[in-house]
């Protein structure tokens, strides 16, 4: 392992307080983290952290290093520090929502690449919310609450879960006025997250869960939705899944009285600490492109940062 790497991540170790936070902090596995250190402590031939059941703490000789250390970083951090105003280079690997990535961040960027020649991305697009430390991930697009409260976020807009179903389907079976009508229609079911067969809906400061009948179960959102759109049944989805289908009238949003609160639309990043000027590029255009986008601002969702 490269000298300064170790001397990274023993001051790490001193700063987050332990060695698993350190391993989080710089996207290291434990053990990885803790062979840098038994490394360095060999090296120095001196014990560097004092480790007790309730917390670390340097030794004398830790300290001292720690403090020479931190110089030593500096300096290196200085001499190799990109020019904000150089050409942006280099690989960054983001991830969104399948469908959502298909719509509109893989049109976002390909302008990004465009303005940017020298830069590549990998864009990954999957529904489940991979983990951004063990995928090696700069960037995601999450729908939804988010789980780790440790990573920078910053809100672009909102969406909701809207039920939907074609004119024709309705022109023939009518137009159900209550969810708990739902139990006697088709329904085209998407069971790629879950196993319960219930629709939860919130009327009147309430919620309210529904059970369900599916006559079609399908494990991915657009096959699910080119069945309702063919007039199988009613079926259920994001609303920026169906933007477009509502304005131009091939789909009709049905009880709107009783839809769920708005789910948030974040960009997530690991860490807003020694961002590098590649991903703060992509991170601030994608803020401003999908902060405008209008399936994300007609739900009324404040952009903000957390």
């Amino acid at each position: 392992m490269d000298r300064l790497d170790e001397l990274s991540i023993f001051i790490a170790i001193l700063d987050s307080g332990s060695l698993s936070g350190a391993a989080r902090r710089l996207r290291r596995s434990g053990p990885a983290v803790t062979r840098a250190l038994a490394a360095l402590e060999e090296r120095m031939g001196a014990r560097l952290i004092e480790r007790t059941t309730r917390k670390l703490a340097p030794t004398e000789a830790g300290a001292r290093l720690a403090e020479m250390g931190r110089r030593v970083l500096a300096g290196y951090d200085e001499a190799v520090r990109e020019d904000e105003q150089a050409p942006l280079r280099g690989k960054l690997r983001v991830t969104a929502p399948q469908i959502f990535g298909r719509r509109h961040v893989t049109r976002m960027v390909m302008r990004f690449l465009q303005l940017h020649p020298s830069m590549q991305i990998e864009l990954m697009l999957n529904d489940r919310n991979l983990d951004m430390i063990d995928a090696g991930l700069d960037l995601a697009v999450r729908i939804g609450a988010l789980a780790d409260a440790g990573m920078m976020a910053r809100q672009v807009g909102e969406v909701r879960r809207v039920v939907v179903a074609s004119p024709a389907y309705l022109a023939q079976f009518g137009t159900p006025q209550t969810p708990q009508e739902l139990s006697e229609r088709n329904i085209v079911f998407t069971n790629g997250h879950s196993q319960i067969e219930e629709w939860r809906f919130r009327h009147a400061g309430r919620d309210l869960a529904v059970k369900v009948a599916p006559r079609l179960l399908v494990n991915e959102n657009g096959a699910a939705l080119n069945a309702v759109k063919d007039g199988f049944g009613i079926g259920r989805s994001l609303s920026y899944q169906v933007a477009d289908e509502l304005a131009a009238g091939t789909l009709v949003r049905l009880l709107r009285d009783y839809e769920p609160e708005p789910q948030p639309v974040h960009l997530v990043v690991p860490s807003a600490r020694h961002m590098s000027p590649k991903l703060r590029a992509l991170l601030d255009y994608l803020f401003a492109e999908l902060s405008a986008l209008e399936p994300l601002r007609a739900e009324g969702g404040t952009a903000g940062t957390r």
